[in-house]
């Protein structure tokens, strides 16, 4: 009878111990989820990086002239009152004729 009992008690704690490693929420599966926490801490940072950069882009947008000035004239091509536009065309792009032009003084 005590043998049997033995068995019986081998036979579930083999049972716990395979669904302690395969079963839902076993140690797999908690690995698993540290990793993709792990990945998305640093999307996390990225991001608030990124955020804090853009944040900063606005504050200086919203305070100050020069920021304002300054991105007018790189990607609008702005010029103030008085001022002379000149664009430097490279001499190997204006001897071939292909079309190109130089960077029109941004």
């Amino acid at each position: 009878m005590l043998r049997y009992a033995a068995l019986i008690l081998l036979i579930l704690l083999i049972a716990l111990q395979v669904r302690l490693w395969t079963g839902q929420g076993g140690i797999y599966d908690v690995a698993r989820l540290r990793e993709r926490v792990e990945e998305q801490k640093a999307e996390n940072a990225k991001l608030k990086a990124r955020n804090d950069t853009l944040a900063a882009e606005v504050e200086d947008l919203k305070h100050g002239d020069e920021a304002i000035e300054e991105r007018a004239r790189a990607e609008i091509g702005l010029l103030k009152p008085g001022e002379t536009f000149y664009q430097v065309v490279d001499q190997g792009a204006a001897s071939s004729g292909d079309g190109k032009k130089g960077n029109g003084g941004k």
